[in-house]
């Protein structure tokens, strides 16, 4: 896992090497040159020689990288057009110095003070090959209106590629929301670290292809970096899963029970099941309602199946809790008074580890203190689930993810993970992480139950945190492998194929 950081994180990381001797010029040369890299490569293909580029300037910092990178894109060919959007008195000191710099070695800056017009920056787009973005960087705080605003718009509206310096100008790094009016990015070269408003569906949407640049701080060594958020990576699952003894038995591999599914809604924990089942545990268990049970099992080979007993719900839970390893509850389940009853008594009396997803989530709404009485709760919520628990509007949720996952840990006493493009996931001990994919093709009705199967696989062998982040790094690489073997696909994955994807 790598560090993401917050606004005020990344301000502190840049200030402490600065104080430790690092020149800020020093950064921002390293930060322009690097995002050029990144421009040759995704959007030049390799070659920048007599390609065009129109850069957008802002007069902090962030339009010193981008002078840094016109020149750059000139000294290895490339026409590079600057336009200073501000006043040229009000440069900051660094953005100054490479203003300087820009035009020593040839190059000119058209300046767009506040208020003019917009028609030479509109002319000079037409027919470029990318115009790069350097109003705002992180720092950005505040909405965006009036005639910057119209600058925006105007780059967005302009048909070449545009590539986004740190962050798509207008986009809050904390949250991912639009401050007014954002930058639509087709690449983003970040700095240092990701952002956590990149890391955001709406921050994708807007920072698409995101890089991440080397300015040359040794984070570790400049700053504690423990308390922020981390970026799952492949090499992580691989140091949570041990191979299996040669010795290994079905039952050694992990028994999952699903308590799930109801009559007309049999499909959930058919694809719990599966998923738990690809996802390494040895043995899994539906258990459900009578009148659900014998349309299940009668389209199942490797899932066994049992009868929850309404008129003896402690008794029969008990017996089915018997000599399981984790347990998924939720998924189909109903919201009657019967599913109730079960939901609670399983929270009391289950002392393993518990995955609550779907209908065990919103029969608790407004009342996520509920969870306090699992030991070791693994909640699943999607935003209308959890804005349901914390009592706020899914757009709520949305409006900033980073703090809902955080609130509803804290106010469940749950590992919860809060699905969507680059699901997050938080510890009641604060710890926090955070998926590296935004897989569209996962986007399909079905696509939680299966999460919610394979998490329960992890939880075998993981505490809850590692078994949460296991489980979703899978399934989001489960998506991706679907969608290279299509073509680059965004659509018509079946939940049911999911879990046949795991890698």
């Amino acid at each position: 896992m790598v560090p993401v950081l917050s606004r005020s994180q990344m301000r502190d990381l840049d200030a402490r090497a600065v104080d430790r001797g690092v020149p800020s010029l020093v950064l921002m040369e390293n930060a322009g040159r690097g995002a050029t890299d990144v421009l040759e490569r995704t959007l030049f293909a390799g070659r920048v020689r007599d390609r065009r580029a129109v850069l957008v300037c802002g007069a902090g910092n962030n339009g010193g990288d981008g002078l840094v990178m016109a020149r750059h894109l000139a000294v290895r060919g490339a026409e590079a057009q600057v336009f200073l959007a501000g006043r040229g008195d009000h440069l900051s000191p660094d953005a100054g110095t490479n203003r300087s710099a820009w035009i020593g070695v040839g190059g000119d800056v058209i300046d767009l003070p506040p208020g003019h017009s917009l028609a030479p920056l509109v002319d000079a787009m037409r027919g470029a090959d990318v115009v790069v973005d350097a109003l705002f960087g992180t720092g950005l705080d505040r909405a965006i209106d009036g005639w910057f605003a119209e600058v925006i718009g105007a780059v967005n509206a302009a048909s070449a590629p545009r590539f986004a310096v740190d962050l798509p100008s207008g986009l809050d790094a904390d949250t991912g929301a639009a401050l007014g009016v954002a930058i639509e990015a087709r690449v983003t070269a970040t700095f240092a670290y990701a952002k956590l408003g990149l890391l955001t569906p709406n921050g994708a949407r807007l920072a698409g292809d995101v890089q991440v640049v080397d300015i040359g701080i040794p984070g570790s060594k400049v700053t504690d970096l423990r308390g922020c958020a981390q970026l799952l990576e492949p090499d992580d699952a691989a140091k949570w899963r041990e191979p299996r003894a040669p010795g290994a038995h079905k039952t050694s591999a992990g028994h999952v029970l699903v308590i799930a599914g109801s009559p007309g809604r049999v499909g959930a924990p058919k694809l719990v099941a599966h998923g738990a089942l690809r996802a390494g545990a040895g043995v899994a268990t539906i258990a459900t309602w009578p009148e659900a049970a014998t349309a299940i099992e009668t389209s199942l080979l490797e899932v066994m199946t049992a009868r929850i007993d309404r008129t003896q719900v402690s008794r029969s839970i008990d017996a089915l809790l018997e000599g399981k390893d984790a347990v998924v509850i939720g998924p189909g389940f109903g919201l009657d008074d019967d599913a109730r009853t079960v939901v609670e008594y399983v929270l009391a009396t289950w002392r393993g580890p518990l995955v609550v997803d779907a209908d065990a989530l919103s029969m608790f709404a407004g009342k996520p203190s509920t969870f306090m009485a699992a030991k070791s709760a693994i909640l699943t919520p999607h935003p209308g689930e959890a804005g349901r628990l914390l009592e706020k509007r899914s757009a709520q949720v949305e409006a900033d993810r980073w703090a809902a996952v955080r609130e509803l840990s804290a106010a469940t006493g749950a590992v919860v993970l809060l699905k969507g493009a680059h699901t997050i996931l938080a510890a009641p001990d604060a710890r926090v992480a955070v998926s590296p994919v935004a897989c569209p093709a996962l986007a399909t009705a079905g696509s939680g139950d299966t999460l919610s199967g394979i998490i329960g696989a992890m939880a075998c062998s993981l505490a809850p945190f590692e078994a949460a982040c296991a489980g979703v790094l899978a399934h989001a690489r489960a998506g991706q492998a679907w969608s290279r073997a299509h073509g680059g696909a965004d659509r018509g994955m079946l939940a049911s194929e999911i879990a046949d994807w795991l890698v």
